[in-house]
């Protein structure tokens, strides 16, 4: 979940608002690459999810992460609710998950080091007080009840709110994690482009990293549950956005979409002040009843536009959304594959030639497909797995054609960062597939050894 925005000042015309998206444009050469990963904390002895405070909690590990490793803090109410350190953020997610969002860098190699580096100092504070970490979709055995809510304003009115709208809010809030990458633009063109091909591919993002098929103790029937979770969550916020595919779609129909979607909160002197489903355009108009007579800035812009979760999201960059959490070679895999689809032209221009013609009923299709079949998904004709394995060639294209050198230039590019992927088209297997193979073989229905066995 995001931290408050520093969009900046008052809303003075209706166009700032897509001219604040349009500042998202930078030249190829300014292009970057931020990587954000979720994933679950857990005492060693008894599984059960970190409480926030306490000798072993959340709050342990960012203190330590803070003390240890140079962090500095971030303070909510009092409370220590995240970290910063060389344009990087630690946070925490509703249910205590901890997420790492990634600084802006220029290579997978680099953001892959970040990653390594991150995970090994939690490892080195975890270990220290007997916590584990570790990467899924899904909680797979804890309740709702098991999780507590972290002591961040914004998802206490989250938290109400959700159980209004939908029927998996507060689920995905506590009991899911996922892994993102965060892409730029050059031109409003650019950004469309890049945001089809996104919005039509993340099924098959989801089908790949598919990683939780067990939820409260047991299968579920889904590869990735995650991805069914956000299929039953807010209608006006999430989706497959058949919009963006149509004539004239760009930054002013991106703004359109946005004021459209119910609001949250707005955020004032350290706190969030509850605006509930109240309306932007509203606000716009200085008819807001949380807070009457005042006008937005563009921070609080800024701060709704987060709020919208669907497959792929328009801030200042796009943001791929439909992969789950797992294990730490996908974390650099998630963007390998799409740094490769869609920062060379001639595989963008590939990507799109190969989704220009479906229809929105068969993205919602595929989009639902994948969450339950993964690979072995089928829609229409189209085989996910056939789909998959044909991205993939135009991703390794588009990662060859960058040819962003690593290890001091021992390494000529990033491809083999798609090496888990290029596994899983080859034995059809993705994570997922894996999990149940274990459960129903060697770990006969004993689901608990999936922590020693396929933590971080």
């Amino acid at each position: 979940m995001s931290i408050p925005q520093s969009g900046g000042g008052p809303i003075e015309r209706h166009e700032q608002l897509a001219e604040y998206l349009a500042a998202g444009c930078k030249p190829k050469d300014q292009w970057r690459i931020g990587t954000e990963h979720e994933k679950f904390g857990y005492c060693k002895d008894s599984h059960r999810p970190l409480p926030y405070d306490g000798a072993r909690s959340i709050k342990a590990v960012l203190e330590g992460l803070r003390d240890r490793h140079g962090w500095s803090e971030v303070r909510e109410g009092g409370k220590i609710i995240g970290l910063e350190k060389d344009g990087a953020n630690v946070s925490l997610e509703p249910g205590g998950q901890l997420e790492l969002s990634g600084a802006p860098l220029e290579t997978i190699h680099q953001t892959c080091d970040e990653v390594n580096a991150h995970l090994a100092d939690v490892k080195d504070i975890a270990d220290e007080i007997g916590v584990g970490f570790i990467g899924l979709g899904a909680a797979p055995e804890w309740s709702h009840d098991d999780m507590p809510l972290m002591p961040k304003g914004r998802y206490a009115l989250m938290d109400g709110y959700m159980q209004k709208v939908g029927t998996a809010g507060t689920t995905m809030m506590r009991r899911t994690c996922t892994v993102q990458v965060n892409l730029d633009f050059a031109s409003e063109a650019d950004m469309v482009q890049k945001m089809r091909v996104a919005l039509a591919l993340q099924p098959v993002a989801t089908a790949l990293f598919a990683n939780s098929p067990f939820f409260e103790g047991k299968p579920n029937g889904h590869k990735s549950w995650r991805a069914r979770v956000w299929r039953h969550l807010d209608e006006a916020r999430t989706g497959m956005l058949p919009f963006a595919f149509d004539d004239g779609f760009g930054f002013e129909a991106w703004v359109d979409y946005v004021l459209d979607v119910p609001m949250y909160f707005v955020y004032r002197d350290g706190k969030y002040i509850d605006a509930l489903g109240q309306s932007f355009r509203d606000f716009l108009k200085g008819e807001l009843p949380a807070l009457p007579g005042e006008k937005p800035t563009l921070s609080d812009w800024a701060d709704h536009l987060t709020t919208v979760f669907p497959e792929a999201r328009v801030k200042k960059f796009i943001e791929m959304r439909g992969a789950d959490g797992g294990p730490w070679r996908r974390l650099c895999a998630l963007p390998a594959f799409w740094v490769g689809l869609i920062y060379d032209q001639g595989a963008l221009d590939a990507a799109w030639d190969l989704v220009k013609n479906w229809d929105a009923e068969t993205r919602e299709a595929l989009r639902v497909a994948a969450s339950v079949d993964g690979l072995q998904a089928e829609v229409n004709g189209i085989s996910m797995h056939a789909l998959a394995r044909e991205v993939l060639k135009i991703a390794e294209a588009g990662l060859k054609a960058r040819a962003r050198p690593g290890a001091g230039g021992l390494v000529p590019d990033e491809t083999h960062f798609l090496n888990a992927l290029k596994e899983s088209v080859e034995s059809g297997e993705v994570p997922a597939d894996e999990l149940l193979r274990r459960y129903h073989g060697d770990w006969n229905g004993d689901l608990s050894r999936i922590y020693d066995e396929y933590s971080y």
